[in-house]
């Protein structure tokens, strides 16, 4: 039992630690929460659910007021052969009155159009954090190729070096200084290259999220395996997933306004006061009137246009379906994949490595040809270049997974539907 509390306490105690740096090379949750909260897109999608809210209550009130009537008249009299004027007067009140099934509706409308607004907030947040991964990345495989480059110029640096002391003990002519020095400098014009490159897409990055600080430099971190099979994932992507969510809302939405405009065929009523003075004030009239549109035809055609209109909602969220069930596919496969093929850059990686260092050692003996030695330099710099662009790819295949299966950048997620 005391083994078992060890080996439980080992494992709460580096836990968090090794879950840390399983994501080394994505940028701090808080500075990611505080950026896609700022992004112009999510922004714009928390306004549009105030307006949603806005227009739920304007709905629950409905938008029928009173309507206040007052006319004068003058009316001509002959009596006794001799024209009398009259003043007289009438001032009515009405108003319109919704059925009550056209309330409970009109309830509904407003409930389906927040909800539609929620769907939008977390979809807008959602494809806001792809855009974050993927210009993070592309970052991250613009600074790693100018790392490789910068360590081969140093290499080169360090290979002219034993040149010249080659040259100096008569062992290798100067024109092999010569053309290590030209290998030298076509590096370091693809060093300076990709550090233009890398300052492109840092400015790219920063402007759309300036709440990410970009580090100087990131811990590399191996690539995962995809341990689960494609039903889990599909399954995690699918319910969480915020475009199907608005696509179903959307649905709904206008499903509530078909079944409104197929209660608009009856119309609402019309209900008045009025109150009349006649003939000099002789006369007093006051009494109740009612009144109801008598129109069929354009009603009747709003509705079924309206109930169209909820036909192709209810298709396009099918048709989505059949569409991410093709991204989840490909998202999956990709992850897959680019851990494979990780792991063969990163073995070609390795054997062209050392291979390189064992030329460049029989170089300094006088064992092996400069030419030789280039060409294995060359062959071991494009294969580390293979192996960090195949380490990137697999860790952003794996991160964009997660991603649509709200297992990362998810921990305030809730908190964000509505402010």
């Amino acid at each position: 039992m005391s083994v078992m509390r060890t080996l439980l306490s080992v494992i709460l105690l580096y836990l968090p630690a090794l879950l840390a740096h399983a994501t080394a090379d994505l940028p701090p949750h808080i500075q990611v929460d505080r950026a896609l909260d700022e992004h112009v897109s999510v922004l714009n999608a928390r306004s549009q659910l105030q307006i949603e809210h806005s227009e739920q209550r304007k709905r629950e009130s409905g938008d029928y007021e009173f309507t206040v009537h007052g006319a004068l008249y003058r009316d001509r009299l002959l009596e006794n052969g001799d024209d009398v004027d009259y003043r007289d007067w009438e001032v009515a009140i009405e108003r319109p009155f919704r059925l009550p099934n056209k309330m409970w509706i009109d309830s509904e409308i407003g409930e389906a159009g927040v909800e539609r607004g929620r769907n939008k907030l977390g979809d807008a947040r959602h494809e806001t954090s792809r855009l974050l991964l993927q210009l993070w990345f592309d970052w991250q495989r613009e600074q790693a190729q100018a790392a490789q480059w910068q360590q081969q110029v140093e290499i080169l640096r360090q290979q002219a070096t034993i040149t010249e002391k080659r040259i100096r003990a008569g062992d290798a002519p100067r024109m092999e200084l010569n053309q290590i020095n030209a290998a030298a400098a076509m590096s370091g014009v693809s060093l300076r290259q990709a550090q233009l490159r890398t300052e492109l897409a840092a400015d790219q990055l920063q402007r759309q999220f300036k709440a990410i600080k970009l580090p100087a430099a990131i811990t590399p971190v191996e690539p995962q395996s995809i341990e689960q099979p494609l039903s889990f994932w599909r399954g995690a992507v699918l319910e969480h997933n915020h475009e199907l969510g608005l696509a179903k809302s959307e649905a709904v939405f206008q499903n509530r306004l078909a079944a409104r405009a197929s209660a608009d065929r009856l119309p609402d009523p019309t209900l008045g006061l009025r109150y009349a003075s006649q003939l000099n004030n002789r006369q007093k009239i006051g009494g109740i009137y009612f009144s109801i549109p008598l129109g069929y035809s354009a009603r009747s055609a709003s509705a079924d246009s309206a109930s169209h209109t909820a036909v192709i909602a209810a298709d396009r969220e099918q048709a989505l379906r059949i569409r991410l069930e093709g991204d989840i596919f490909s998202a999956y496969t990709r992850a897959v994949s680019t851990f494979q093929i990780w792991q063969q850059a990163r073995d070609a990686s390795s054997a062209l490595h050392q291979n390189a260092e064992l030329v460049a050692r029989a170089y300094s003996l006088g064992e092996s040809s400069l030419d030789a030695t280039l060409i294995a330099r060359r062959q071991s710099l494009e294969a580390a270049l293979a192996e960090n662009t195949a380490r990137l790819d697999a860790n952003e295949a794996r991160y964009r997974l997660q991603l649509d299966a709200h297992q990362l950048w998810t921990g305030d997620n809730d908190r964000h539907q509505e402010h």
